[in-house]
């Protein structure tokens, strides 16, 4: 483990400087050259920015933590991006060098105007799509007596990370679709909070939680920001205070007819198995799942479970982070029946990190179940 760190950190570092390089290149090649004693101090306070806002924001005034955070997640963004533009800028200076006339000087403003100009582009479709969200709605039969119940529609929501970047107004947006949809009931899967549960607290989001209106309430289980925080006994009596129960490997019913289980997050080792989860149930009503990461659906399905909702994945958030959960889960976004299993994964409705989605969406999933009508699913 310590060997894998230094590596990872010395490559994180050498990516750093190869674009400070290039950042120090363009303003030299547009007038603008910033003595290196000052240059590199400050890009090396903007490259790790979110990083030290995570280690001293105990030590800092809240606005300075705030700050750095807002400033480092956009640069997680700004350097995931450069690493995949600035090569090809590299070889579109060179060939123009080399085909053309062009200097040194005029090859690298070019690209590198190309560069921003490419980054901002990227950045304003990202917020776009971070901050608009949608709804992805689905049906599904399972074919079990529910008591009284015909169907259930479901609203889902996971992955808000409330805290400094996601705040009150995304929140709101949440509220108000979730109300124009009536769900029978809203399921919060998991990192409702981004790690510091205090603007949680401050700012009273569980009231503001509390506002969604539904036929049969709704229920929350934890995700790993919960735990990264340390925050969980006080967001869970907040969350308790507002008539919205956090489940901790525990199973409720819903309209006399319906099994709800929440499960613990992966990060918690003392979690039950899945098994131990649906022991002692009736397996004639249908059971439905929560559990935060995805990587146990085949678990979840050899114990029973009708219909699981994740999150965790975001879908990777910004492409092409995707290709890398859709190789770490069997499921890492959508939609897949795993035997009787009706299994969905939302790419969440905030964002960690940086407010930016590439290659994926904000969204609220919308899944009417319907009981006892045969085997039929779409």
């Amino acid at each position: 483990m310590a060997v894998r760190f230094v590596v990872i950190l010395t490559v994180f570092i050498v990516l750093q400087l190869y674009i400070g390089w290039h950042a120090e290149l363009f303003l030299t090649a547009a007038g603008g050259h910033v003595p290196g004693g000052v240059f590199w101090p400050v890009f090396g306070i903007l490259s790790l920015s979110y990083i030290v806002s995570r280690m001293v924001r105990r030590f800092l005034p809240r606005a300075a933590g705030d700050g750095l955070k807002w400033i480092g997640s956009y640069w997680i963004a700004i350097f995931q991006y450069s690493i995949l533009l600035l090569p090809l800028a590299d070889l579109a200076a060179w060939g123009l060098r080399a085909s053309t006339s062009v200097t040194t000087g005029d090859s690298i403003l070019w690209t590198g105007l190309a560069v921003i100009a490419a980054l901002a582009l990227l950045l304003a479709k990202g917020s776009y799509n971070a901050w608009s969200p949608v709804v992805r709605a689905y049906e599904v039969t399972v074919p079990k007596a529910a008591g009284g119940l015909k169907q259930l529609h479901i609203a889902v929501a996971s992955d808000l990370h409330l805290g400094t970047t996601v705040g009150g107004r995304h929140l709101q947006r949440l509220v108000d679709r979730v109300n124009e949809l009536k769900p029978d009931v809203m399921l919060l899967a998991g990192d409702v909070l981004d790690d510091d549960v205090s603007p949680f607290l401050k700012h009273g989001y569980a009231g503001k939680l509390a506002e969604m209106k539904t036929t049969y309430g709704t229920f929350a289980v934890l995700g790993n920001h919960e735990y990264y925080g340390g925050g969980i006994s006080e967001f869970v009596r907040e969350m308790k205070g507002v008539d919205i129960p956090v489940l901790l490997d525990e199973t409720v019913v819903i309209a006399d007819g319906v099994y709800l289980i929440g499960r613990k997050d992966k990060t918690d080792r003392g979690r039950k198995k899945a098994a131990e989860l649906t022991a002692g149930l009736d397996r004639a009503l249908p059971m439905i799942f929560m559990d935060h990461q995805p990587g146990a659906i085949a678990e979840i399905a050899d114990a029973g479970a009708d219909l699981s909702v994740h999150g965790h994945t975001h879908r990777g958030q910004m492409a092409p982070n995707h290709l890398i959960t859709r190789r770490i889960f069997e499921l890492d976004y959508g939609y897949l029946l795993k035997g009787r299993l009706h299994a969905f994964v939302s790419s969440g409705f905030g964002t960690w990190g940086p407010p930016i989605r590439l290659g994926s969406r904000s969204e609220i999933l919308s899944i009417t179940v319907k009981f006892g009508q045969g085997s039929d699913n779409k």
